[in-house]
This record gives C-alpha cells, structure tokens and sequence, in this order.
C-alpha cells in the first residue's frame, strides 16, 4: 500500500480527510517527511509551508500555524491552529499584517509581545511566500 489515511483538522475546520501519499511538515528540526506505513510517532509542528500528495494528483502546498501530528498504524492526526491553500491567501492583508509585526517589533515593548510580534511576522511572511509559489507555477 502507498498511501495511508490523514485528518487534518484546523481550530476552525476540517481541512481534509481520506488518502495520502506523503506530507511534509515543519519542525523545530527542519522539515520532516511521512509515508506510507511509516513508524508510529508525535512530532510538534511550526508555522511554515506544509505540502501533501493526495493520490493521482500532484504535490500541494499550504499554510499551517503551530500544532502536532500523531502517525500511529498507517494513519495519521494532524491538528493544527491554522491552514491555508494558496488560493485563500489575501496579499494585502498578508503584507499589512507583516508590516504590523515588523513595527511592533520595533516598538520594543515586553518579552512576551516581541515574541508574538516574531510568531504574527513569520505567519504573514510564510503566507507571502506560499501564494508567491502558487502564482509562479
């Protein structure tokens, strides 16, 4: 068998469920890969660019926010705060929220607001960078 079952579920929606060739997720260690009948285990999820093959169809991108993903007997749980396809990224409001971060950054206020500031700037810059994919495809 190559694929194995996904669910991926976002605090807002399911983004998908149903079979899966192979995801790449983003870590604290980089970006790590899962595959069929791949070992049980949990990893921590970072923002950053996820990409997932749905069988018959081509590698796809998107968007995701901090969470984890479970694999445990050829299935395998995603629950992420957020994702996002390409499509359903807006620009502008991606480039306003970057622009927000980098001045609050600036703004060099407590420890815990820098650090938000950090995690909102990287969101908007990683949404940016995956819509920029999309329209050079």
């Amino acid at each position: 068998m190559n694929s194995f079952h996904i669910q991926i579920y976002a605090t807002d929606r399911t983004f998908y469920e149903g079979p899966c060739e192979s995801i790449i997720i983003p870590t604290n260690d980089g970006f790590y890969g899962i595959q069929a009948n791949h070992t049980n285990s949990i990893h921590a999820i970072i923002p950053g660019q996820f990409t997932y093959r749905i069988p018959g169809e081509e590698n796809q991108i998107a968007v995701v926010g901090s969470g984890m993903v479970k694999v445990e007997n050829n299935q395998v749980l995603m629950l992420i705060e957020s994702i996002e396809r390409p499509e359903e990224i807006d620009v502008n409001r991606a480039r306003r929220a970057a622009d927000r971060a980098k001045e609050e950054i600036l703004q060099k206020r407590s420890i815990r607001e820098y650090t938000l500031a950090q995690a909102h700037l990287s969101r908007a810059l990683n949404r940016l960078k995956v819509k920029k994919h999309q329209i050079n495809l």
